[in-house]
């Protein structure tokens, strides 16, 4: 489904399809809505009240991928944390290359803060590209001297567009979600020939960010860039933690509710988040 050999309009209606036959919580209510311009779904467990938020950014190599296609995971995220998401459906490549996610993701999080929510009770989380483009937002939003979320979930990120991690190579026979190939297409439209340096977070500054909390599998294709971020964040000293899960796959939270291993790792992170968003640090 993520093949660019397909139109990206099929891969598109394939990717969101997948997302119907996953199993929610019981109980979970999504209403259409939007933050900051961006169309946004927001989607609520019961029990799930906050007071904190949790505005998520989903993955699909910046092409593909919705609130639809990830409603499984982000309504087990919800109950994780225990708190309402925001799925936000930020503009695609390749008829929307970069800045324009990174530009989508900050109108949200803006919106989550005008309409009076504490940028200590937001957590920020996100998948695969959503979680590359959750560090982007993070660093352009620190750079500008904005205040910063009380926390970050990043999930099989996707940071290296670069794609020099030995990883894309060693473990392309045991990752039952991505190809190499695919992701070099996918960068190209997404990097619409944008310097590289914008686009490489491993090259950033990461000090003056709040906690970040990483989830990765060893077998899949990105696990190089996850292990990179986690040593760079740790030279500089953030405040972090790194769930490296053996055995599984690129995204394999996208089976919580089917697959113990990610209900699991999906309760790990949303008590990890939770727990940031319930106090109060100086930064």
């Amino acid at each position: 489904m993520m093949d660019p050999r397909f139109p990206v309009s099929v891969r598109r209606r394939l990717v969101d399809v997948t997302g119907y036959t996953l199993p929610s919580p019981r109980g979970t209510r999504r209403v259409r809505t939007e933050l900051g311009g961006v169309t946004a779904e927001r989607v609520t467990v019961p029990g799930a009240v906050g007071p904190h938020q949790l505005l998520y950014l989903h993955g699909g190599g910046y092409a593909v991928g919705s609130a639809r296609s990830h409603r499984a995971l982000i309504a087990h995220l919800g109950r994780a944390t225990g708190a309402p998401v925001h799925a936000l459906e930020y503009r695609l490549a390749p008829e929307h290359p970069h800045p324009a996610a990174v530009d989508d993701a900050i109108a949200a999080y803006r919106a989550l803060r005008t309409a009076g929510h504490d940028p200590q009770r937001i957590a920020v989380a996100g998948d695969s590209a959503g979680g590359g483009l959750a560090v982007s937002m993070l660093l352009r939003l620190r750079d500008e001297g904005a205040e910063l979320p009380g926390s970050v979930g990043l999930i099989s990120p996707w940071i290296d567009l670069t794609m020099t991690s030995p990883t894309l190579q060693a473990n392309a026979g045991t990752d039952a979600l991505l190809s190499p190939g695919w992701l070099r297409e996918l960068a190209d439209d997404y990097c619409a020939g944008a310097e590289p340096a914008d686009l490489r977070p491993l090259d950033a500054d990461l000090t003056g960010l709040p906690p970040i909390h990483v989830l990765a599998a060893t077998g899949e294709i990105l696990l190089g860039d996850a292990d990179s971020l986690v040593d760079r964040l740790a030279a500089a000293g953030a405040q972090h933690s790194y769930d490296r899960v053996p055995g599984l796959w690129h995204d394999f939270v996208l089976y919580a509710g089917l697959l113990p291993q990610a209900d699991a790792a999906v309760a790990k992170l949303g008590n990890a988040m939770r727990t940031d968003c319930a106090q109060v640090t100086d930064r």
